[in-house]
């Protein structure tokens, strides 16, 4: 991550705490804090949390906490119930008091936030709703086993000529004539492919797509050439690409291909790296010009 991405986003922290009227002294006209409320309302979403995983679930000191939960106490909005086995530790639930105040709390915090944002048109806060569950998704720590493979679906192909456009220009200086060979190559997969003997593997955590990878005939009996191998930014270096290679040469030894043929660049170091580590022999190389820059190609093959 560079210092520019850093300040973007601490420039965002700096215009969406005071967008929303997250730093008032007292939140909502509660008279308590926007700290303090969201301890009650992590209390009513987990009803018998304990407070020492609830410190350490809001980073919050522990000395702190427990005087937060002592004022709650007194307002009769939390009970505490000693832990079995362990007198020093109380697990936390909301009187019926305080589960009135957490509700009261959630229906005032909609309505502020849709008095804020009034003046957004909806088809503006829809798109900016998705974009914040989406940087939710990229903030959470990566979970390998999350990310499941499917087949292309309606909407892939535009994805992934406009994702291969944007990233090779940006990453490589690509020009626009990229594009077409990306749409020839899905273009020519949607239209006549044969399920027994080509397949697409689509890379997808939830409803973002992160990855793919494509098994296809060459033209020559026996061989097939793997095609479209390509991750986001944000998946790569979580051994994403060696699953998506593994699940195509998977699928090639079961659909009874002798040998798998590929095509790539040098600057593709990373890529270059996995086929060597998974057995790809080289059997090209030459300096080419392509896309409006100076290449090198590369051919390699594997039995699979």
């Amino acid at each position: 991550m560079t210092a520019t991405d850093i300040d973007r986003i601490r420039s965002f922290n700096r215009f969406y705490t005071a967008r929303l009227g997250l730093l008032a002294r007292h939140y909502l006209g509660t008279g308590r804090s926007l700290t303090e409320l969201r301890v009650l309302i992590e209390i009513a979403g987990d009803a018998g949390i304990s407070a020492r995983d609830l410190a350490r679930r809001l980073d919050l000191d522990e000395g702190y906490l427990s005087r937060v939960i002592a004022g709650f106490l007194r307002d009769g909005w939390v009970a505490r119930h000693p832990v079995p086995g362990d007198k020093r530790r109380y697990n936390l639930t909301l009187t019926v008091a305080g589960q009135a105040v957490a509700e009261d709390l959630v229906a005032r915090a909609r309505a502020d936030l849709t008095a804020r944002l009034a003046d957004i048109p909806p088809p503006a806060l829809a798109a900016a709703a998705e974009a914040l569950s989406r940087a939710e998704r990229l903030l959470t720590p990566p979970d390998p086993d999350a990310v499941t493979f499917r087949d292309i679906a309606v909407g892939d192909a535009g994805w992934l000529i406009q994702r291969h456009g944007e990233l090779y220009a940006r990453d490589e200086g690509f020009d626009a004539s990229f594009e077409p060979l990306v749409a020839e190559i899905l273009t020519a997969f949607l239209r006549a492919h044969d399920p027994a003997t080509e397949r697409a593997f689509i890379a997808t955590r939830g409803p973002d797509r992160l990855g793919s990878i494509f098994c296809v005939q060459s033209g020559e009996p026996g061989v097939a050439k793997l095609r479209l191998f390509f991750l986001e930014p944000e998946a790569r270096g979580l051994g994403l690409g060696q699953r998506l290679l593994d699940a195509c040469l998977g699928f090639a030894r079961g659909a009874g291909y002798r040998r798998m043929v590929l095509w790539t660049h040098e600057s593709h170091r990373a890529a270059c790296a996995l086929y060597a580590k998974n057995g790809f022999e080289m059997t090209m190389r030459k300096p080419v010009r392509s896309f409006g820059v100076d290449l090198v190609e590369q051919s390699w093959q594997i039995a699979p």
